[in-house]
């Protein structure tokens, strides 16, 4: 297992804010997903909790256990050795400090360099650290909290909201994040955020001006037609040959 340590993932984005090294990031829930990644040399890879609703069928992300994306971290891991792999703190797993750190305890135990929190969980991202976990912050929609936001809204569209969103970026790198998400907050605010943190932001939907961006490695590559980000271009449309060559083999089985 080549997992990366404390100081050379937080050089890594370090480095990359002062660098002004775009930062490039995908999900991956398997091995061959994950080798296919690192060999086209993206920087790091996510096991977020999108595994819900892209690999597990759920209609959101909210029932997405520690269980689940330990297993899948475990199956990514085998086909990462340098890309910096990233794992989620699913719904429920931090909501207390202890558990915070127990639950980020066991996803470097399965394999993570790195874990990623949703919201200013100030209190344990600090614990985390201190346990010697690198941190990913995340602001802006929480997909964790679509049960009570309804919907996937822009974020930081009011005075007030973006200066909460500053406040809270600030109080993430004040706690010894490595990196910010900044997910569906208007280009403006992700803009200044970007400009005010010495920490790089990556963002998804955030517009161009972040430090780095990521996205669900399905939106990118068209496998999934019937839910597609509007923020999102497919790069190529996948499901289409995919579909074809398994009616070609059902068609030449059926023939034989």
């Amino acid at each position: 297992m080549n997992q990366k340590k404390f100081a050379e993932v937080d050089r890594f984005f370090r480095d990359s804010k002062t660098s002004r090294n775009k930062i490039a990031s995908l999900t991956a829930y398997d091995y061959p997903t994950a080798r296919l990644l690192e060999e086209s040399g993206i920087d790091f890879i996510l096991v977020g909790d999108s595994l819900g609703m892209v690999v597990l069928g759920h209609p959101d992300t909210t029932q997405v256990t520690l269980e689940d994306i330990e297993h899948h971290l475990k199956a990514v891991r085998g086909g990462v050795s340098s890309s910096i792999l990233l794992a989620d703190l699913p719904m429920g797993t931090a909501d207390e400090v202890e558990r915070a750190v127990l639950s980020s305890l066991r996803l470097q135990s399965a394999g993570a360099d790195m874990v990623k929190l949703e919201g200013p969980l100030i209190l344990q991202m600090r614990a985390i650290v201190a346990a010697g976990i690198p941190v990913m912050g995340h602001i802006g929609m929480l997909c964790q909290q679509i049960l009570v936001e309804k919907k996937y809204q822009i974020k930081g569209k009011t005075p007030e909201e973006a200066s909460r969103l500053l406040q809270e970026a600030h109080a993430i790198e004040e706690a010894g994040a490595s990196a910010l998400v900044l997910e569906l907050v208007t280009p403006w605010v992700a803009q200044q955020i970007t400009r005010e943190l010495a920490i790089p932001t990556i963002g998804i939907g955030s517009g161009p001006d972040c430090d780095g961006q990521i996205l669900v490695y399905s939106d990118l590559v068209g496998l999934q037609p019937w839910f597609r980000p509007s923020f999102v271009i497919p790069k190529v449309d996948l499901a289409t040959p995919f579909k074809k060559a398994i009616r070609d083999y059902i068609q030449e089985t059926k023939a034989a």
